[in-house]
């Protein structure tokens, strides 16, 4: 233990801290893909309506959303050291609960527990890096874990697949082993190295608008699809989206010690780059949800054999983030990242020429190349949002970050879920989600395969915008980057 605690402030430390912040980082992606792959397997087992199965990834994104910045908040007030660590204990447990449910309304419980020990994670990891690392480095440290999470998600779906051929409770219990070496190797070598943040008090009303208001955006768009879009709960949940979300912005303008500090966006490096990440969990994140079932109902592939054709879009990524990284150190970040975005633009433009029966290369070369910008855009994007942030405050930007990545995420799923399921025979959708399409003809296929090409459409002219949106912030080098104590009147 001294021996670690010698080197707080050593050379070496920062590395000591790179490997916590990865190990989070691989958990969270492994669960996600081991998770993804097993939907199919989970309708089969608990036998959950197709809203259910969706909202099993979702509310877990929805919790951890709308919490990471109060986990951010709490970690600038009480240590980083010790909200890290409780995520991933919390996480761990969760997990463990999870494999135990007898339906699916007590997995989505489960998985709202499993939000909350994600939130601390995700709000912690980047501040942590951003303590430990000088701003010349982060683009590289950035990469390093985004690398991990590449690994993380080359390796969920495969064993995703494994883990169902034995009984899909697995896919959470191999997550226990893990969270929980997490929490020690977190317990034993992280330390303190920021200033605790003095302004004491939590932004209740503000989360708790946030909550409802994403939530009813996000139960309308995925209920709509199914149900049609003038049943109750879906104009419902609309109008809270329309009325509390803009609510939770002025809550946050005027409250005292915000859950969303509004001031962080004043420096146009800062909003830019959140509205890009924003624009880039919306444009990226449904794509991995699409496949699993576009490989596993029109291709009728297992579940492992669904894991293996993924794996191109991550090992893109795993190729691109660390060179990105140094690239974005050495060169600055801002035409990097614009280019990631457009790379991922064209990858999903030329998706729409799959069909029900396309050979694999096809759809595992656009993957590929779609993985390829994503890890042009993500490293340095990052690196240039928490490189202009002040030490105290890189908890609750952190978790801004994730917020706006993880909002984007979750608005991506439930649009993408009603465009697909729009117009598409309800028997043929639920042969398509539980993975046993083989027997439905072309023509049953068609529509579905028409809808996944609107989506993809979609999700590419996002792409676009997001790399205007980079763009607009300006150029700079790591070096030379002020902070936002120095330069919150530069907006």
């Amino acid at each position: 233990m001294k021996f670690l605690r010698s080197r707080r402030h050593s050379e070496r430390y920062k590395w000591w801290v790179l490997t916590t912040t990865s190990l989070g980082m691989l958990l969270a992606t492994v669960n996600s893909g081991t998770l993804i792959i097993a939907l199919p397997d989970l309708e089969r087992s608990l036998h959950t309506t197709l809203l259910q199965l969706v909202w099993v990834i979702l509310v877990y994104m929805i919790v951890s959303t709308v919490l990471v910045l109060t986990a951010g908040r709490l970690s600038d007030l009480f240590g980083r050291k010790n909200a890290y660590v409780l995520g991933f204990l919390v996480f761990s447990l969760a997990s463990l609960g999870a494999g135990f449910s007898g339906s699916g309304t007590q997995l989505i419980l489960w998985r709202i527990l499993q939000g909350i020990g994600g939130a601390f994670l995700f709000a912690n990891a980047a501040a942590l890096v951003t303590d430990a690392f000088p701003k010349e480095e982060l683009g590289l440290a950035m990469g390093t874990n985004t690398m991990v999470a590449a690994v993380g998600l080359v390796i969920g779906p495969v064993l995703g697949g494994a883990l169902v051929a034995i009984a899909w409770p697995w896919v959470f219990w191999f997550n226990v082993p893990l969270g929980l070496f997490g929490c020690a190797w977190a317990w034993l070598v992280l330390h303190e190295l920021a200033r605790r943040d003095t302004q004491r008090g939590l932004d209740l009303l503000g989360t708790t608008t946030y909550v409802i208001g994403l939530t009813g955006l996000v139960l309308a768009l995925s209920k709509g699809g199914l149900t049609g879009w003038n049943g109750p709960m879906v104009v419902g949940g609309f109008a809270a989206a329309v009325v509390l979300l803009p609510l939770f912005v002025l809550i946050e303008h005027r409250g005292s010690a915000p859950m969303l500090d509004l001031d962080l966006f004043r420096n146009r490096l800062f909003s830019a780059a959140s509205g890009a990440a924003f624009i880039n969990g919306l444009a990226r994140f449904a794509l991995m949800f699409l496949f699993v079932f576009y490989f596993q109902g029109p291709q009728n592939q297992s579940p492992i054999m669904a894991g293996i054709e993924l794996a191109p879009m991550a090992i893109g990524m795993l190729i691109s983030s660390p060179l990105a990284g140094i690239l974005a150190d050495r060169h600055g970040s801002r035409g990097l990242a614009a280019l990631g975005m457009v790379v991922t633009a064209a990858s999903l433009a030329a998706m729409t020429s799959l069909q029900a029966h396309s050979p694999y290369w096809q759809s595992g070369l656009w993957l590929g190349i779609l993985g390829i910008g994503s890890g042009m855009f993500n490293s340095p994007n990052t690196a240039a949002m928490m490189g202009v942030v002040p030490g105290n405050r890189r908890g609750i930007a952190a978790g801004a970050r994730v917020m706006l990545q993880n909002t984007g995420a979750v608005i991506s799923i439930a649009f993408v879920m009603a465009i697909i399921t729009a117009a598409v025979p309800k028997d043929v959708l639920f042969k398509i989600f539980s993975g046993v399409a083989s027997g439905l003809s072309t023509s049953q296929l068609d529509p579905f395969i028409a809808n996944m090409h609107v989506a993809l459409w979609v999700l590419a002219g996002v792409s676009v915008a997001g790399a205007v949106v980079s763009m607009l912030r300006p150029a700079h080098r790591p070096s030379h980057v002020e902070t936002l104590e120095g330069v919150g009147e530069a907006a």
